[in-house]
């Protein structure tokens, strides 16, 4: 077994126990595997194990890596970064899921950007979970006018929340937040149930409050390399 093979297994092991733990069924959870900085060499390591849900935190390198493994039809690729309303045509060509949606001029640039055949894209709405508004992701309190503002958007389909725990709080209270946020999110748009939380140091709490999503980055693809 390789090292990314026996990493990657390691995880699921993890996961598969986080899960147990609260008495969910881990075919309920998504791994997303966070390529940031590593080669589209990769994401063809990943594939060839049975990866077939990736993330890219910058456009460019999510652009780039879509185009070189472009004959893997099977992947799906998540943009889980902070998204420029310049961007976001570029963001639409190589994204299946936008995570970061987190105000209007956003919803209104990524609606624009679609072409007349292009698919329904999903987007997840990010939650600021602390008290910096500088931060990306919308205050709770404008949870509900931005998905009634989603929900508008005839290309886009709302299909949850997205949210990072802040580092000076324990991660179960904020994902606990991030749950309330969630059910909101429901009221508005009923279907839009997934939960896009937790990472390597804090996905089995973000489990037990319910997420549907996770991504995680260096504990399966190992330390990222320098960049160029």
């Amino acid at each position: 077994m390789t090292d990314l093979a026996q990493r990657l297994a390691d995880v699921d092991s993890r996961i598969g126990e986080a899960a147990r733990a609260v008495g969910r069924d881990v075919g309920e959870l998504t791994r997303i595997v966070v390529t940031k900085f590593h080669p589209a060499s990769l994401v063809r390591e990943l594939h060839d194990l049975g990866v077939r849900e990736l993330g890219e935190n910058r456009q460019q390198e999510l652009s780039s890596k879509a185009a070189e493994t472009a004959d893997l039809t099977d992947l799906t690729w998540h943009f889980i970064g902070q998204a420029q309303t310049n961007k976001a045509r570029q963001i639409r060509r190589a994204a299946h899921v936008v995570h970061s949606v987190d105000r209007e001029r956003l919803v209104d640039a990524l609606d624009a950007a679609a072409e007349p055949t292009d698919p329904v894209l999903d987007v997840l709405m990010q939650i600021n979970l602390t008290a910096d508004p500088a931060r990306g992701g919308v205050d709770p309190a404008g949870v509900e006018a931005l998905a009634e503002r989603i929900a508008t958007a005839s290309t886009l389909r709302l299909r949850g929340v997205m949210a990072v725990a802040p580092l000076d709080e324990e991660p179960a209270a904020a994902f606990e937040r991030l749950a309330g946020c969630a059910a909101r999110v429901r009221s508005v748009v009923p279907e839009a149930d997934w939960i896009s939380a937790g990472m390597t140091a804090d996905f089995a709490e973000a489990i037990a409050h319910g997420a549907t999503h996770l991504r995680i980055g260096s504990a399966i693809t190992g330390p990222r390399p320098p960049r160029a």
